[in-house]
């Protein structure tokens, strides 16, 4: 056991490393694609060479960014097969549907617009020129959609029936996959966020540029475009993590107890605002669970059900299986250590029905042990469980990240207001004494923008741990049979890889800024 978790360890690390440096780059080329098809549009309608140079500008950074980000998306779909074949087995006929969409759809579409989009602005007329920035970025967002629809579908599993002939579960509505709450809830919630990484980008770049008294005119009208861009995408953030709140409540409460670090829910319940865990408290002792903390009061209840008085489970009383309906009476439902037990009758039952189909069983018998199977196939992944508290994901993990998110999304809200407000209002910010310090402000928030979106994304992981798919698939018996030691190198190897694609990306786009002038800017022609 202590060797497979080790494989499952390190192949969890090394999917994390993947993921996490490939979303360095997805965001950016979502946000800044989106950014430079509206410059391109105040071009094409106002004929300003100085926005077309501008737009040019902007669209080198998103081509180098996006060449990146195709190479490390291509290694993170390569992992399916290789480190969690078992996973890919199981629902390779769900899963596999949306990443085929995305590749022969979304992605062909951006992949082939992006051509005529660098090196058409000669060869193709403005308005087919624009068509194809607008569709290049309508393309990312689609690639977006459909790996967001397959990952949602992890994190909640629908429109799918288990098929016990074949051991593998069968996709029985399209729709229903591809959407499903989960599934819309993430995808506006990332996309959108993207665009405030994109407009903080455009505004960190610009304060840069203003730092050296370079291009300012160029950063001027960069500066409208980007803050709008990122303030229109905070907002309606917030709007949409709201709703993924929701669903999350009513899906996965035991991630929306670690979020909050709630061990005993209650009617009422309070939202912490800021807190530190008791590192001691575990969902097997009575130890306290913050050492301090701040809350607001119906806070939770009002996030998860927009009911003040509702009740919010937490972490025990989802495992001891006991709620509180809208009459405050108690009410039982299943605790963790029966769906383990029924999650075992399951993988018994599956097992006599091979045994009975290879003997030639009657149907009668064939029949009642596939009832069975459907009766509590739901519970089937609890059955690998050791105990109830192995479905706990790590809640220091979930909560920090998780407060940490909401505290850097209420400093962007400030920021991207506060640079619409200089955008518009320069003349106030270039007599402040204290207008370099804004500048560097709007760089450092490049990097907090990122780790805002990366916090978001360890919580919708972590937060669903020890599931590969919900409920059903825990992570110890998604992997391949590989050896641990195969997996710690091919760890160190993807990890000296992507950092040298992400040096090389970050000094690109350094030469790219610094190499332009106001010159070369102002005066290029179409």
């Amino acid at each position: 056991m202590e060797l497979l978790m080790n494989v499952v360890d390190w192949s969890r690390a090394q999917f994390a490393l993947t993921a996490m440096y490939h979303w360095l780059f997805v965001p950016l080329t979502l946000g800044l694609g989106l950014i430079i098809a509206i410059m391109e549009t105040i071009y094409y309608r106002t004929r300003d060479t100085k926005w077309l140079a501008t737009t040019k500008f902007w669209m080198t950074l998103f081509g180098v960014n996006f060449a990146i980000g195709v190479a490390t998306g291509i290694i993170l779909e390569f992992e399916f097969g290789t480190n969690w074949s078992n996973y890919s087995w199981f629902v390779g006929d769900i899963f596999g549907a949306p990443l085929a969409i995305e590749g022969i759809l979304a992605f062909f579409m951006e992949s082939t617009f992006i051509a005529v989009m660098f090196f058409g602005w000669n060869k193709v007329s403005p308005r087919f020129h624009l068509a194809s920035t607008w569709l290049t970025a309508i393309g990312a967002s689609l690639s977006a959609l459909w790996i967001l629809v397959a990952n949602a579908w992890m994190q909640y599993p629908t429109g799918c029936t288990f098929n016990p002939d074949t051991m593998r579960n069968e996709m029985t509505s399209f729709l229903s996959v591809a959407l499903s709450p989960m599934a819309m809830s993430k995808f506006f919630h990332t996309v959108l966020s993207a665009w405030v990484l994109g407009g903080t980008f455009v505004v960190g770049v610009c304060g840069w540029m203003m730092l050296r008294n370079r291009n300012a005119e160029h950063c001027r009208r960069s500066l409208k475009v980007g803050a709008w861009v990122g303030l229109v995408g905070i907002v309606l953030t917030m709007v949409t993590g709201h709703s993924s709140a929701v669903t999350v409540a009513e899906h996965q409460p035991m991630k929306l107890a670690a979020m909050e670090g709630l061990y005993r829910g209650s009617t009422e319940q309070p939202i912490v605002v800021m807190g530190l865990l008791n590192p001691a408290k575990t969902a097997e002792n009575r130890e306290r669970t913050f050492i301090t903390e701040m809350d607001i009061p119906y806070g939770l209840s009002i996030l998860a059900t927009s009911d003040p008085h509702a009740f919010v489970p937490g972490i025990n009383d989802l495992i001891d299986g006991f709620t509180i309906n809208e009459n405050g009476d108690t009410v039982n439902t299943i605790s963790y250590a029966e769906r383990i037990a029924r999650g075992r009758e399951v993988q018994k039952a599956l097992a006599l029905y091979q045994q009975a189909k290879e003997q030639g069983a009657q149907p009668a018998v064939i029949d009642s042990l596939k009832a069975v199977i459907d009766q509590d196939f739901r519970y089937l992944g609890y059955g690998y469980l050791e105990k109830p508290a192995e479905a706990v994901p790590n809640v220091p993990l979930t909560f920090y990240t998780f407060h940490l998110m909401v505290l850097l999304g209420g400093y962007l809200m400030a920021f991207l207001l506060l640079a619409l407000f200089f955008a518009y209002k320069r003349q106030i910010l270039d007599k402040a004494h204290w207008n370099k310090w804004w500048y560097r402000l709007a760089v450092i928030t490049i990097p907090l923008t990122y780790l805002c979106s990366m916090c978001g994304w360890i919580v919708a992981e972590v937060g669903r741990q020890p599931w590969t798919i919900q409920d059903l698939m825990p992570n110890k018996v998604a992997i391949s049979d590989l050896s641990a030691g195969y997996v710690q190198t091919t760890f160190w190897i993807f990890a000296v890889v992507f950092t040298a694609l992400l040096i090389a990306d970050i000094s690109i786009i350094c030469r790219q800024i610094s190499k332009k002038s106001l010159t070369d800017l102002d005066s290029v022609n179409q």
